[in-house]
């Protein structure tokens, strides 16, 4: 009885199952193209081998997931830093209309309004606009579009658009793992971390790495929802400071580094292949769930490489033959490597020199997923389905607006316009007499922007500034305006580092610096608000205090 029972029950399974299969709202389901959207951490355009630039890098399934679609040859993001970019990915809207114009997504202020500074310092030619520090509630996201179109959404990884309530949860997310608002992992990129307690984020192994972690968790998302249609937002909190990594990586690139090779820093070297190899994971997971023919693939970054900080006394990366980098309006700060895999459209293997911009990825996938643009939706970003299928690129020009002052020395609010061969940076009051300052390159001669051809051609200069003008009027950006504070001659005094150790008390500083309360200050805890500090100095300080060389320092040895 009871086998006879076992079958019967067995039979309606099986009868259950194939009308499951055969349903329409299966077949609907298994219809919808996946998306899975990489996106990595300061990841400059030289670090990877997609372009032929370094010898020291090694990212054999960046180019393997590359070599299945379309190389993106002039893809740049919508500002040199991470908030901004993140940003203009989730709303398709530019940072100088969002305002959202540094990175102050993990600042303690929450500030929703763009603003312009009432004030600057005697050293500051302009006042500049005051950054949006939270993704607003008020945007329809990417996420919840594509949520709302029936699909399953996760977020994994870093976020850094505000905490509770500006997490991905609030913006069209299912599930986000690990749930953090800082700008790195917390603690370091090797476990134990120290997100909070009330996270539950434990390392599963010993000494496991970030994205290891972020990659099963990834992939568990992806083999928990093969059979319905899902959005897949990894955003790697790799290579982001805290500079720490696997030691056996560490010790391969030890051994490769060459003190001529400016991309020399076997940190940074080890953190690179991780990232790598979470790519890979994230590709084999495909491959064997059979979902790679129903999946498209994105990997992008959300900045130029960071070249000015030091760990170890080296810059973490070089952005060379680039200009510049992380923060800079130069395209070593912008420009970034891209790759998209989208079966049955994309040629395997195609190289697109279509100019890409971060603020289109919204616009470009509603589009491929042919999901209806929500009513009364406008974006500044533009669908890149064309250059996709190998048509003509949607469009002829870039603009960027880096309205700030940041820690990098050099840095000057600016914006840039780049159409066709040439690039035109107006430096926002920063020449005689307040008036703005011209830089003109034409990149297919000089891409490293070495030679300045602004006054041997003004009527390209006037034509172009005038559409950088009309850019910024039609984004509504808050231009920088004259300093009536400033002084040519002014010099902003600081205190000694010993003096400033003597004028604190250590305890209070260690409990004002640990902004996550995690009972540990991270590098960028230290330094603060980069803005008006003394980053270098601020870093050494650290580096002699971190006794065990963990990436952030113990209430014990902040007082040394």
């Amino acid at each position: 009885m009871k086998q006879i029972l076992r079958i019967i029950t067995l039979g309606s399974s099986l009868a259950l199952s194939f009308a499951t299969l055969t349903s329409p709202a299966f077949a609907a389901a298994k219809a919808k193209m996946n998306v899975v959207f990489i996106l990595a951490d300061d990841l400059g355009w030289s670090d990877t081998t997609l372009y032929g630039t370094t010898s020291f890098y090694e990212t054999p399934n960046i180019e393997r997931l590359a070599k299945r679609g379309m190389l993106f040859n002039n893809a740049y993001t919508a500002h040199p830093l991470c908030s901004p970019t993140r940003s203009s990915i989730m709303t398709g809207l530019d940072p100088a209309r969002t305002g959202f114009t540094s990175a102050a997504g993990h600042t303690p202020n929450v500030n929703l309004e763009k603003t312009l500074a009432v004030r600057g310092r005697p050293d500051q030619k302009v006042l500049t606009p005051q950054s949006v520090s939270r993704l607003d509630t008020k945007y329809v996201t990417l996420a919840e579009t594509i949520k709302g179109a029936g699909y399953v959404t996760g977020h994994f990884g870093k976020w850094h658009l505000g905490k509770e309530p500006y997490t991905p949860l609030e913006h069209g997310f299912d599930v986000d793992v690990p749930h953090w608002h800082g700008p790195g992992p917390a603690g370091s990129y090797v476990a134990p971390w120290r997100f909070p307690d009330a996270l539950d984020f434990d390392p599963t192994v010993p000494n496991e790495h970030i994205e290891d972690r972020m990659a099963d968790e990834a992939c568990a998302f992806l083999e928990a929802n093969k059979d319905k249609p899902f959005f897949l937002n990894y955003w790697a909190f790799s290579v982001h400071g805290p500079w720490d990594g696997k030691k056996s990586l560490i010790k391969k690139y030890a051994a490769k580094a060459d003190p001529k090779n400016p991309q020399r820093l076997p940190v940074y070297g080890a953190m690179v292949e991780s990232l790598d190899d979470a790519v890979g994971q994230l590709l084999d997971t495909l491959d064997r769930l059979k979902l790679n023919e129903n999946t498209i693939v994105v990997f992008f970054s959300d900045n130029g490489g960071n070249m000015y900080s030091r760990v170890d006394d080296l810059p973490p990366t070089s952005n060379a033959p680039l200009r510049g980098g992380k923060a800079m309006i130069y395209e070593g700060g912008t420009r970034v490597p891209c790759a998209v895999v989208w079966p049955g459209q994309t040629k395997p293997g195609s190289l697109s020199e279509a100019f890409l911009s971060s603020t289109d990825w919204y616009p470009t996938l509603i589009d491929m997923l042919k999901i209806p643009r929500p009513e009364g939706l406008k974006f500044d970003g533009v669908s890149h389905v064309p250059s996709l299928m190998g048509k003509a690129a949607p469009r002829d020009s870039l603009f960027c607006f880096v309205p700030n002052y940041y820690a990098k020395p050099g840095t000057i609010p600016s914006t840039y316009l780049r159409r066709g061969d040439w690039k035109l940076i107006r430096f926002h009051g920063d020449g005689d007499k307040g008036a703005d300052r011209f830089e003109l390159y034409n990149l297919a001669d000089d891409i490293g922007e070495s030679k300045n051809v602004a006054k041997a051609n003004p009527k390209l200069v006037k034509e172009m500034n005038a559409e950088i003008s009309a850019y910024l009027a039609r984004t509504d950006a808050l231009i920088p305006v004259p300093n009536p504070a400033y002084k040519s001659d002014a010099k902003i005094a600081s205190a000694s580092p010993a003096t400033q150790r003597k004028r604190q008390d250590p305890t209070k500083h260690f409990e004002r610096s640990d902004r996550n309360k995690d009972g540990f200050v991270t590098l960028e805890e230290f330094i603060g608000n980069p803005k008006n500090r003394n980053v270098p100095a601020l870093t050494k300080q650290f580096k002699k205090r971190d006794a065990n060389h963990d990436g952030r320092l113990t209430l014990k040895e902040m007082k040394k």
